[in-house]
């Protein structure tokens, strides 16, 4: 991040974003530049626009050292969050060791789905607050309580312990449901980047219970294959293929590892356990090729998936609610598919079994 972006406030970029956002269209064309078309997709305007005025303003989520790529990720998510999202009260949660935050709409019955949600950051960035307001959304605009786990960070924790901090949060959810007014049968997981890495991760080794959706955007499943995807948008689209490397560095040093089904959840040779997927990926992401292989492996073993490609958006737009339509319209999109992937698993449990 530059020396200008640093000196200043968060809150005064923040206006800048939303003051160029309100612009007249043909203005905000200027500032645009062309538009950016590859691969047969063309950069939604105001994915280009935000790309733009981070070009413009220094602002940049660097790889220098761990704690300024946290501090950049906190400083990026301050801009482009938006307003915190009303109605919902927060309280804090300690899971066996793993801290957490839980979420619950106002006037939400007890007896209420859950969503475990793993929060994203190349398992070395990212925290609680990074994405309260996304846990926010996604509990009042779904109608369920959300726990949000604070699963340990690389390089100070190596794989595995991001892994087994999500398993150690996934089963203290099962154990507390009561105690969190949920219901035990419905349990969903969810996870943004590496945290829809850990969301797959952890329903695939479920041990006391099986998770009955996952909710995932542009997760990490395969850190062994370079794809088309990854050359085509590595620079110039926020995640990019030198952060890439330097995330798994951090997270997995030893290549060893990479091959492990813990982290590379698509080399799994049997994925017709997991539950219900929601899989939302974007055009401009490096990440792009992998998230859509995985959810083809997933129809080819039996599992009820819907893949949707957000083909003019770039990875991160799920943390982007508060500038611009086009990213709140995708995560309300998975809003959606979640409402209806717990209400189908609703409508399960009421079928009577046959003799």
């Amino acid at each position: 991040m530059s020396k200008l972006a640093e000196s200043v406030p968060p809150g005064v970029v923040a206006g800048v974003l939303r003051f160029a956002f309100g612009l007249p269209r043909p203005l905000r064309n200027l500032i645009i530049g062309r538009p950016i078309v590859l691969d047969g997709q063309r950069l939604h305007p105001e994915a280009q626009l935000i790309l733009r005025l981070q070009q413009l303003s220094g602002e940049e989520w660097t790889t220098t050292t761990p704690a300024a790529n946290r501090s950049a990720l906190t400083r990026s998510n301050a801009l482009v969050s938006g307003p915190v999202v009303e109605g919902v009260t927060v309280r804090a949660v300690h899971m066996d060791g793993v801290p957490g935050r839980f979420y619950t709409p106002h006037g939400l019955a007890e007896g209420s789905p859950l969503l475990v949600f793993y929060h994203g950051g190349g398992w070395v960035s990212g925290d609680l607050d990074s994405h309260d307001n996304l846990c926010r959304f996604l509990a009042v605009e779904a109608g369920v309580r959300v726990l949000s786990a604070d699963y340990r960070l690389a390089p100070e924790h190596p794989f595995p312990a991001a892994a087994d901090d999500a398993q150690t949060a996934f089963e203290w959810a099962v154990a507390n449901a009561s105690e969190l007014k949920v219901d035990p049968a419905r349990i969903a997981l969810g996870g943004d980047s590496a945290g829809g890495n850990l969301a797959a991760v952890t329903a695939l080794h479920a041990r006391v219970a099986r998770p009955v959706f996952l909710l995932l955007f542009y997760p990490a499943v395969d850190a062994t294959v370079r794809r088309r995807s990854r050359e085509l948008f590595g620079h110039g689209f926020f995640l990019t293929d030198e952060k890439m490397d330097w995330f798994l560095d951090h997270y997995a040093p030893s290549r060893d590892s990479h091959a492990d089904p813990r982290l590379s959840v698509l080399l799994a040779e049997d994925l017709s356990g997991l539950p219900p997927t929601y899989l939302a990926t974007a055009g401009f992401d490096p990440l792009r090729d992998e998230g859509e292989a995985f959810a083809e492996k997933l129809a080819a073993q039996g599992v009820p998936v819907v893949l949707r490609r957000h083909e003019g958006l770039f990875h991160g737009f799920a943390n982007i609610l508060g500038v611009g339509g086009v990213f709140r319209e995708a995560v309300a999109e998975a809003v959606g598919a979640l409402r209806t992937g717990l209400a189908l698993a609703n409508a399960r449990q009421d079928v009577p079994e046959t003799a």
